[in-house]
């Protein structure tokens, strides 16, 4: 398995022992698991904003949630 060293200032390095201890995880897992989870928020975020940018530029009909559900009786 690679490894990733970064370098971390004093106060960092506390508040990352801190919120391992506050968690019950191991300082590795809290950076690996909430560096990946914002990671994939941003990928989200992106992909989102490239996808309504092409549907919008289609000049697509817009149907209303409100319209939707009358169709189907809602």
């Amino acid at each position: 398995m690679p490894t990733i060293t970064i370098r971390v200032t004093e106060e960092e390095n506390e508040f990352l022992r801190y919120m391992a201890n506050f968690l019950g995880k191991s300082i590795t897992e809290v950076v690996k698991n909430y560096t990946i989870e914002e990671l994939e928020d941003i990928y989200d975020v992106n992909s989102a904003d490239k996808a309504y940018k092409e549907w919008s530029e289609d000049n697509e009909e817009v149907i209303s949630l409100e319209d939707v559900k009358k169709e189907f009786g809602y």
